[in-house]
């Protein structure tokens, strides 16, 4: 494994050299930080897949609108790049935010620890997993019940990932 590029708080180390994948990877978390949808979205290709404890998104398209919701909330996190091969890359993540199952709804905050495993092709992320505790993640966000249930049960979690991604996306106003 490669040395580190990025310290927790997401400033580069001084001597190293980086490839453009791992440029690829400070860019991309670097508009994580911002909240910046449209750079997060430029650095996937066309017909990219994420994959997480909530979601499964095929395309570009998806994976933006999935961004735009999250670029939405009061996300804060920080980075540690692994590793970036031509082929792949890997970072450690921290995100805090609060997670409201609708827009109205009461919030919980959620403190989430995940690992990104990222595929490259063409100078962008063809692929990306992101994994951590999702019981962790599921008792943070929904509570003990309801978060052992969305962990025995992860089908359910990701129809209700889909249903707030879907709402939120026939919300949204055109831009301009």
């Amino acid at each position: 494994m490669s040395s580190h590029t990025k310290s927790e708080d997401g400033t580069q180390r001084d001597g190293e050299t980086r490839s453009a994948e791992r440029q690829l990877l400070e860019r991309f978390f670097a508009a994580v930080q911002r909240r910046d949808h449209e750079a997060i979205a430029a650095c996937y290709t066309e017909d990219a897949t994420f994959e997480d404890i909530a979601f499964s998104l095929s395309g570009r398209s998806e994976i933006h609108a999935m961004w735009r919701m999250i670029a939405a909330s009061d996300l804060r996190m920080t980075y540690v790049v692994e590793d970036a091969s031509r082929q792949e890359g890997h970072a450690r993540w921290t995100a805090d935010y609060t997670f409201r199952s609708a827009p109205d709804a009461p919030g919980r905050p959620v403190h989430n620890e995940l690992r990104s495993s990222f595929a490259f092709r063409d100078g962008r992320i063809a692929r990306q997993v992101d994994e951590c505790n999702a019981l962790r993640w599921g008792v943070q966000a929904l509570g003990p019940v309801p978060g052992v249930l969305s962990t025995l049960l992860p089908v359910l979690r990701r129809r209700a990932a889909r249903r707030k991604l879907d709402a939120f996306k026939a919300g949204e106003r055109p831009p301009g």
